[in-house]
């Protein structure tokens, strides 16, 4: 009996030490801010899918022939040190009519990636003779988008600031302090795809016209202050 008394006294005497302690209050005199910096900065990065394809009514023939080509696409883009190139999706595949296998297809695709459109384009142009274009975009490089978002954090800050100034002067309040702050970035950085015939040449190609265009960046300061 005596252990039970014991634990029916012990929810009441927590309970009487927690009404004895003092409850913390939401913080007072709180404000939510937000402030964002944006600005358009000219994309510097083109990036270039090619493929070698072929079609035929057995896959070794076919193989044989993109392989082929994408040795010559390799070897000539050597002569570009300015555009990154890798080798990507080597696909084959049948196909088929009335349910039939009727013949064979076989890919690989190339890619193609540079700040340096001039010699980009020209080396695309060469490629197209013999690949297929599948995609062509513009963007920004990573360190283009990075500079960019190191320079309007700063200014996206100072808009914050400047608006918890507004805020306290407006409250009547002497000062202010910052209880938390994120910043985020974001915006249409990403690369633009261009509209491209997608048929594959038999004689040379001119170069691709280009227009770099632009993206833009946006960088976000969000939070809340605490009016003193």
């Amino acid at each position: 009996m005596r252990a039970l008394a014991l634990l029916l006294v012990a929810p009441l005497l927590a309970s009487a030490q927690d009404a004895r302690e003092p409850r913390h209050a939401p913080p007072s005199n709180v404000v939510s801010l937000q402030a964002q910096a944006e600005r358009e900065v000219a994309n510097d990065q083109m990036v270039a899918l090619l493929a070698a394809e072929a079609r035929g009514p057995a896959p070794a023939p076919l193989a044989d022939q993109v392989n082929r080509r994408m040795r010559d696409a390799l070897a000539l883009a050597k002569g570009y040190p300015a555009v990154k190139v890798g080798s990507g999706n080597y696909q084959t595949w049948p196909e088929y009519k009335d349910g039939r296998i009727a013949g064979w297809r076989v890919t690989q695709e190339l890619r193609l990636e540079s700040t340096d459109f001039a010699a980009a384009s020209e080396l695309i142009g060469k490629l197209q003779s013999d690949l297929v274009m599948r995609g062509l975009s513009l963007g920004l490089s990573p360190a283009a988008r990075r500079d960019a978002e190191d320079a309007l954090m700063v200014e996206a800050i100072d808009a914050f600031h400047r608006r918890a100034a507004i805020v306290r002067d407006a409250m009547k309040a002497k000062s202010f302090g910052i209880r938390e702050l994120q910043v985020s970035s974001g915006g249409d950085f990403g690369p633009r795809p261009m509209a491209l015939g997608a048929a594959r040449m038999a004689s040379s190609v001119a170069p691709p016209a280009v227009e770099p265009g632009s993206s833009r960046i946006t960088v976000t300061a969000s939070g809340s202050i605490q009016l003193k």
